[in-house]
């Protein structure tokens, strides 16, 4: 059974930095891009950033750019998001998904999600 399980959310001030850690299992991690994907209340889901299989391509979206940085482990099969100057607008669930794709559809094999709530 494919699991993805996210954790390292909470509540921090604007300008904070928080760690998002995405645990797998049931499938092989090393071979399939991963994605970051956020969905703040009464929005759509939002694409935030891809890796490839190896770690040596990425992808931010441009609201994230600069802030976030992915990066995975492929001997622990846990993929993460190391969020840098959190901004009230990154207020999100934040899910991590099996796929390499920017389209968050209802066949997006993903995470439960972690709650990132940046508020003074």
């Amino acid at each position: 059974e494919v699991q993805l399980v996210e954790s390292g959310g909470g509540l921090v001030q604007p300008g904070g930095s928080l760690r998002l850690s995405c645990a797998t299992s049931g499938f092989t991690f090393s071979s399939n891009w991963m994605t970051w994907f956020r969905q703040a209340p009464g929005k759509e889901p939002e694409w935030v950033s891809t890796i490839s299989t190896s770690g040596r391509t990425i992808y931010y979206a441009d609201s994230v750019k600069g802030r976030f940085t992915i990066s995975r482990d492929n001997a622990k099969n846990t993929l993460y998001l190391q969020l840098d100057n959190l901004q009230t607008e990154d207020t999100a669930m934040y899910y991590c998904a099996k796929t390499g794709s920017r389209a968050f559809v209802s066949g997006t094999i993903r995470g439960q999600g972690t709650q990132v709530t940046v508020s003074s």
